[in-house]
Order: C-alpha cells, then sequence, then structure tokens
C-alpha cells in the first residue's frame, strides 16, 4: 500500500511510533483522557502527544475539542483487526458495494478490501474533515500505483447524525463495516440508525469493537430495538484468539482486553 505523505525513513500511514513501555503506558492515558474530554494535568503526558500518524505532530488542544478526533490519534487495535479479517476473508466482498464507516486517518480495512478483493465498490468514510482528507490522498496514490482490485474507491465525510450525509447513500450498499466505533454515548444510536438506513434489506453489518465497560452491550441492545439480528462472535479466528492469550500472559502491563480485544458482531435485519 502506497504511503500518503513523507520520507521512506518514516512510519507508513497508520502506523503510531513506539519509544518504549514507559511511553506507551503514558500514551495510554492520554488517549483515555482524549476519550473522557478531561484537560491534560500531567506534562508527561503532553509531551507523548508526538505519537504520531508520520504526517505531523498531533495537537493536543485540537483532539480534546474537535469533532471526533479519536481516529486522528493512533491506529487502534480493532481497526487492525478487521483490516487482517478482511484480508483473510477477501472473497466475502466480491461484487459488493461495501461502506467503511469512522475509519479514520487511514480506512485501513476498507483499503484492504479496495486492494484485495473483487469489489465493485469500496466508500471510506469517517466523520472528521481533516481524516479524510488524509485518506484521499491514501486513495490517489495508490491508485496511481495501480494497487486496486475495486472497480471504484472513494471517500467522503459522512457523520452519523446528519441526515444529508446518510440520507444521500440511503439503501446503497451490501456491507457496513466498523471497528471501535461504540463507545461515543452521543453517538451510538445515530451509528445504529445510519447503519440501517445505508444497507440494502439483504446486506450486513461488520463491527469489530472491544467491551470498552458496558457500551458494546449498549449498542447492541439498540440494534435489536432497531430490528437487527445480532450475532456476536468472541472468538472468530484462531491467530487472534492466540495473540489475545499471549498478549494476555506477557503484556499484563500495556495489555487490556476490554479495550484491545475485539468481539466480532455481524448485524443482519430481521426478515
Amino acid at each position: 500500500m502506497a504511503e500518503a505523505a513523507g520520507s521512506s525513513s518514516r512510519p507508513a500511514v497508520g502506523q503510531c511510533e513506539v519509544s518504549g513501555a514507559g511511553a506507551a503506558r503514558a500514551r495510554w492515558r492520554l488517549l483515555g483522557q482524549v476519550l473522557k474530554k478531561k484537560h491534560l494535568k500531567d506534562v508527561h503526558l503532553q509531551q507523548v502527544s508526538v505519537r504520531r500518524f508520520h504526517n505531523g505532530l498531533l495537537n493536543v488542544k485540537e483532539v480534546l475539542t474537535s469533532f471526533d478526533n479519536t481516529g486522528n490519534v493512533c491506529l487502534w487495535p480493532s481497526e487492525e483487526v478487521l483490516a487482517y479479517y478482511c484480508l483473510k476473508h477477501n472473497e466475502t466482498f466480491r461484487d459488493l458495494a461495501v461502506c467503511e464507516l469512522g475509519g479514520g486517518m487511514t480506512c485501513l480495512a476498507g483499503l484492504m478490501v479496495a486492494i484485495s478483493a473483487d469489489v465493485k465498490e469500496v466508500l471510506l468514510t469517517d466523520g472528521n474533515e481533516k481524516a479524510i482528507k488524509n485518506v484521499n490522498e491514501i486513495i490517489t496514490r495508490n491508485q496511481n500505483a495501480g494497487v486496486f482490485k475495486a472497480q471504484k474507491v472513494s471517500s467522503c465525510v459522512l457523520r452519523w447524525d446528519n441526515e444529508t450525509d446518510v440520507s444521500q447513500l440511503e439503501g446503497h450498499f451490501d456491507i457496513v463495516m466498523c471497528a471501535d466505533c461504540l463507545f461515543l454515548d452521543q453517538y451510538r444510536a445515530s451509528l445504529v440508525d445510519a447503519i440501517k438506513r445505508l444497507l440494502q434489506p439483504s446486506g450486513k453489518a461488520m463491527v469489530f469493537a472491544p467491551l470498552r465497560g458496558n457500551t458494546l452491550n449498549q449498542f447492541c441492545n439498540l440494534a435489536e430495538k432497531a430490528g437487527f439480528s445480532v450475532q456476536r462472535h468472541e472468538n472468530y479466528d484462531e491467530h487472534i484468539s492466540n495473540f489475545h492469550s499471549k498478549l494476555k500472559n506477557e503484556e499484563k502491563d500495556t495489555y487490556d482486553e476490554n479495550l484491545h480485544y475485539p468481539f466480532l458482531l455481524i448485524l443482519t435485519r430481521h426478515r
């Protein structure tokens, strides 16, 4: 996959710089504060904001105040797992129209579908304009490199709570997918509604997300009330399950399955 910007000596788009376990723990604390919209009190936490995609330093104030910037902070584990799952099961997408919601700065999973599958169409979306600007550049570079198998690859800003954004794509997609998008209380119901409206009647949604307290269960409840049948899978891939067990045993200081291990949810409409 072609890089978005910068020299080859820097990390590829979608990768975050790592400078040791101590910095990693501090960065997770930073992200926790971002999610909770807290002020940064620890000077060390402010300094570790240099964890970044390689298109530049994070602006901590902007992360705390702009519309959902969580996808601009780093590549979250659920997105990586969704990307892996899409690559392994790329035949699932043959001749279909696919949309990724809340894909952040890379929309990595959707890109993997576009690169690996004989798919009719892939639309990569996020609610943050800066994220989509970066995704547009990634698409252009990969189109120029000739790596896409998809017939059509595009991106747009799509906020789940924006009627115009959703209505213009209503009923268009065979598969809608997202990763770790369930934790923001104010948008959870809007996400369920957007998924329902974007899907064709026979379509399905693939959602990867960790428990994050009760947020996964809350999403499932909302989806069922909206008329979805929800299949919930904890052990959906042997390699991922084995890696999960290894991290639980060997990375206890930094690995928290409540935050890092994604479940797979398959949503289909009741018929």
